[in-house]
């Protein structure tokens, strides 16, 4: 990092937490490092998190969500790790391209500017040069706030992570010790046999976090079971932290309980007391009020999801969490019925949509199930059950619709089938296909204008509205008056007119589909407009059915 870059994060005076993960992945960084937030923010500070990830893609788009899960998309359009979901939907913080950093990406860079001549001929090499890519990134992201949350992906051993450790480890350095925190989250089995909780995992990962010089602050300490004092105590001694800094990160039945959990622990007051800043307790009467009604609730919804990855239900992570939302939003569970889409293209495969009481088609990219989400559509339509169709889930609608009412034989989606009679839904014309695979998609925020009319502008309550898109072929402007004049309503278009965005059938309870993808924008304390309502008939149609 440069002296000038130092310079101003020092004057700044901003605040730096680095969140590192031990033992073993998916012990849930993402979740307590967005945590942490909610609980700072709740105390009146300007937070924001970066998450930076050690694989070597210049960012998760074009990877298999059977690998990667769902890939997160923000309001300028940048495709990111899923962990940004949950930044933003416990914190206010809004997420951009820069909160988003992997290798590949830093690499990437470096060597554009060694090609560039930028480094005057130096021998480019992990330090400085990589690990000073990686510190003017975290800095990138400090204008304008007083926290930088910074979670590191991947564990403490892996030779990927090496460079970004090295970097957070040289950056105590870069804007003085008191503004640096390090936070490791570290797991404490379980084994039931001998009825005890093992610490050892977690003095090695402690271990190797000290080898590459790095000591951590903080231990949040995940486990089946309340940590108690003698263990904690065992913990803070071989791990050379205060026994006070050793926090239970137990196993919740809610993610949206581990912010009460940790300032149970009185995390917010250790963090904000070791960052030398005033303590002010966290306003967390939303996340109660949330906890109440999904804790407390008794009214079960049953909502079919179909889709092709639901062997992985981190591909459709912020749909999941989007339904929860829905559902307290109407004082109700929801459980959630996975259902393949190729077991819909089966003979009498959609018996199994029998009893279900909303039924969902999600985005997804490729041919495979397609026939089997377009059955679930007409199942929905013909049977009046409340259909909510997502990206792929509107074209899936559309071509039913057009197949099986408007009587387009053949109608298709030149997606799938480039050749056929009637495509319904089509690439536009100022759209060419070439190599880059993003280059063609329609991504971030793109406004809306709602018909009065339309089950979406009750939703809303408003005539125009800012959706993400994450797609590339779109509705067939061709097909619009036909389609209308059998009955489907285009509720949703973008200013200019061209582009289809929500359409409706109108003699139906409640069947929307929508071009774009509301669930990156729902919050527990926020549920998005179209969850809400769809669960909202959802919940009707279950009273109809049962009376």
């Amino acid at each position: 990092m440069s002296a000038s870059t130092r310079k101003r994060a020092n004057v700044k005076k901003v605040k730096y937490i680095f969140v590192t993960g031990g033992v073993l992945s998916s012990l849930g960084k993402g979740i307590a490092a967005a945590s942490i937030g909610s609980l700072l923010e709740g105390a009146g500070l300007k937070i924001t998190i970066l998450k930076l990830d050690p694989y070597i893609n210049v960012d998760p788009g074009t990877m298999n969500p059977f690998q990667h899960g769902e890939v997160y998309v923000t309001d300028d359009g940048a495709e990111t790790d899923l962990d940004l979901g949950h930044y933003e939907r416990f914190t206010s913080a809004r997420m951009t391209r820069r909160n988003n950093v992997t290798a590949g990406r830093i690499y990437y860079d470096v060597l554009q500017k060694e090609r560039e001549g930028e480094y005057l001929g130096s021998t480019v090499q992990v330090i400085p040069h990589i690990t000073d890519e990686i510190k003017q990134r975290v800095v990138a992201v400090s204008h304008d706030v007083d926290v930088v949350i910074c979670e590191i992906g991947g564990t403490v051993g892996d030779i990927e992570s090496l460079p970004f450790l090295e970097a957070i480890r040289q950056f105590r350095f870069d804007v003085a010790p008191r503004n640096v925190l390090y936070i490791h989250l570290t797991l404490v089995p379980y084994i039931k046999t001998a009825d005890e909780l093992k610490t050892k995992p977690t003095q090695h990962s402690v271990q190797k976090l000290r080898e590459i010089g790095i000591q951590p602050d903080i231990l949040l300490c995940r486990a089946e079971k309340n940590l108690g004092q003698d263990i904690k105590k065992k913990i803070a001694l071989f791990c050379n932290v205060e026994r006070e800094a050793v926090i239970n990160a137990v196993d919740v039945k809610s993610i949206y309980q581990v912010p009460l959990r940790f300032y149970d622990e009185g995390l917010d007051k250790i963090i904000l007391e070791k960052l030398g800043l005033p303590y002010k307790k966290p306003q967390l009467e939303d996340w109660l009020q949330f906890n109440d009604v999904l804790e407390g609730t008794s009214d079960v919804i049953n909502i079919a999801i179909v889709g092709k990855y639901v062997e992985l239900k981190e591909s459709y992570k912020s749909l999941c969490e989007a339904l929860i939302h829905g559902g307290v939003g109407n004082s109700a569970h929801v459980n959630l019925i996975w259902v393949s889409a190729e077991d819909l293209e089966k003979d009498g495969g959609v018996e199994c949509l029998v009893g279900c009481d909303g039924i969902l088609v999600p985005g997804g990219f490729g041919d495979r199930g397609f026939e089997g989400k377009v059955n679930a559509a007409r199942y929905a339509r013909e049977n009046k059950v409340p259909y909510f169709g997502i990206c792929l889930g509107l074209h899936c609608a559309v071509v039913e619709f057009a197949r099986n009412v408007a009587n387009l034989a053949g109608a298709h989606s030149t997606e799938f089938q480039p050749d056929n009679e009637n495509p319904i839904i089509a690439l536009m014309q100022d759209q060419e296909i070439n190599g880059n695979k993003g280059g063609t998609m329609r991504l971030g925020d793109y406004p809306c204008q709602l018909k009065k009319d339309s089950f979406a502008f009750q939703a809303y309550g408003q005539r125009e509205i800012k959706e993400r898109h994450r797609h590339r072929y779109e509705f067939n402007n061709k097909y619009r008056f036909e389609l209308e004049e059998a009955g489907l309503r285009i509720s949703g278009i973008s200013p200019s007119g061209n582009l289809v965005e929500i359409i409706e059938i109108s003699d139906h309870p409640w069947y929307l589909a929508g071009q774009f993808h509301p669930e990156f924008k729902s919050s527990p304390r926020k549920p998005h407009p179209l969850f809400r309502d769809f669960i909202a008939h959802a919940k009707e149609y279950q009273a109809t059915r049962q009376s």
